[in-house]
This record gives structure tokens, sequence and C-alpha cells, in this order.
């Protein structure tokens, strides 16, 4: 990839990383007002899913692991996270 896509790959990776991390701290502050199941999972399953964003940022951007490998560990942690988010939308 050339500088310029790089530097744009990075770029909305963090502001995907900031609407998730605002996501799940508005979330988790739900959470702590009415403390239901629902919602302490819903917080959970947003973490899971901003952690999936910042796991593939870090490892594609500081380790030699193939893009291949990268996109794995960002959808295990997705399918973590969704499944997480699935379940407090069905209790």
């Amino acid at each position: 990839m050339t500088e310029h896509w790089d530097l744009t790959l990075v770029a909305v990776r963090f502001l995907l990383l900031v609407v998730g991390v605002a996501t799940t701290t508005i979330s988790f502050r739900a959470y702590r007002r009415n403390r239901t199941r629902y919602l302490r999972d819903a917080t959970v399953g947003f973490g899971f899913i901003t952690l999936g964003v910042l796991v593939e940022g870090v490892l594609y951007q500081f380790t030699t692991l193939t893009l291949t490998q990268v996109h794995i560990a960002e959808s295990l942690a997705l399918v973590f996270g969704l499944g997480i988010l699935l379940r407090s939308f069905l209790s």
C-alpha cells in the first residue's frame, strides 16, 4: 500500500476505535443506572467488538503476522462480541 492509504487506514481505524469506546461507555453508564443483565451483556459485547478493532490495528502495525492472521484475530473478537450482544437482545 502507498503511504497515503496507510495513513487513511490508521485514521479510519482510530475513528472506529473512538466510536466503539464511546458506545461501550454509554452502554456501561446505562448499566450502572439500571443494573440489568441485558445492559451488562450489551456493554461486554460492545467492548469485545471494540477490542477486535484495536487488536487488528495493533497486530497489523506492530507484528509480523500476515493480513489473514490479523483478520482471523479480529473476526474472533467480533464473533464473540456480537454473540454476547445477541444474547443480550434475546434475554
